[in-house]
């Protein structure tokens, strides 16, 4: 899935949704508010299917989207070095009952190389999705998969992936 499936699934979903839910009541893309989280995760990273490091990652997804996609942002670093940051929406669903949840976003970074691998450029765009349970005081516990490359920016695309445990913690 090196290929920014992510990214277009966010974008689909997220239109089909809007259609549905937004446009006929509030606007298509109009401002609302939803929950906001503060979230942990941690895990490994793969470069070209090897496992090369850890992760820590954290993010904000804030309270305020347009339609159904949530502005967040985060940043990473890894056990040699390396950090990412950037911003970008995420799209949730989640069951009627809302304990479990499905999240896919997109976003656009700045990568600083340490030790890791060579990713051809700075400019580097995460794509991911994450499957979890929310608990009754609303945190969530999920299992998540991001994506990193340059889409073809740079002369290399190399790609790396993590594979993480995600804590959020919502801070309404």
């Amino acid at each position: 899935m090196a290929d920014g499936t992510f990214a277009v699934l966010t974008l689909a979903l997220g239109l089909w949704d809007m259609s549905q839910n937004h446009c006929p009541n509030e606007g298509c893309l109009a401002y609302n508010q939803v929950p906001s989280y503060t979230a942990i995760s941690g895990g490994g990273v793969y470069f070209q299917d090897e496992h090369v490091d850890e992760e820590i990652y954290i993010r904000r997804d804030t309270r305020k989207a347009h339609g159904p996609f949530q502005m967040i942002y985060g940043l990473s670093v890894t056990g040699r070095g390396d950090a990412w940051a950037g911003l970008g929406h995420a799209y949730t669903m989640s069951n009627r009952s809302q304990s479990a949840y499905m999240q896919l976003h997109a976003m656009t970074g700045l990568y600083l190389q340490g030790g890791g691998p060579d990713l051809g450029g700075p400019i580097e765009f995460r794509s991911g999705i994450e499957f979890g349970l929310q608990g009754r005081s609303g945190a969530r516990f999920g299992l998540a998969y991001d994506h990193r490359s340059n889409a073809g920016l740079y002369g290399d695309n190399l790609g790396l992936e993590t594979i993480q445990l995600r804590v959020s913690i919502p801070t309404n």
